[in-house]
């Protein structure tokens, strides 16, 4: 089981990630004051191991809002999640694909975008299924009940 680390909310498209302590999951909808809101993409997600292990191949110490995720999870690795049920906090949230690194990354720390590619390190996105307030520090598992995606 892992746990919700750090939450950010994104108010305008390039604009600064604002960290909060709790917010709002809405579902079909996602992060309650996020910009972006739309279909497949409700919410991103950021494994904190994976990100460690992207900037030690840098050598450098680069902080996590680089990234621009909603969610830092501690403990859930996101690698091959894609269709796998999420349960975070009270909420759920379908995972639909791996978040692709893009040149901002290299604008935060020289090679990072290309760290990021392997092993689904920049992390990701999915839809959210059940309306709820999350908070920093609660659970998060996988939520493979009947109909949901096997555990891998």
């Amino acid at each position: 089981m892992g746990r919700i680390e750090r939450i950010w909310i994104k108010s305008s498209r390039r604009g600064p990630m604002t960290e909060v302590s709790s917010a709002v999951l809405v579902a079909g909808h996602g992060l309650e004051g996020n910009v972006e809101r739309r279909g497949r993409r409700q919410v991103t997600l950021l494994d904190r191991t994976a990100w460690d292990r992207a900037a030690a191949t840098l050598g450098a110490e680069v902080d996590p809002t680089a990234r621009r995720a909603n969610l830092l999870l501690d403990g859930i690795d996101l690698e091959d999640s894609r269709d796998r049920v999420l349960r975070v906090g009270p909420c759920r949230i379908r995972i639909h694909g791996e978040t692709k690194p893009c040149e901002r990354m290299d604008e935060a720390q020289p090679g990072l975008r290309a760290a990021l590619r392997p092993r689904w390190a920049a992390g990701a996105y999915g839809a959210v299924l059940d309306d709820g307030v999350i908070r920093v520090g609660d659970p998060v598992r996988w939520d493979d009940g009947p109909g949901e995606a096997a555990s891998s």
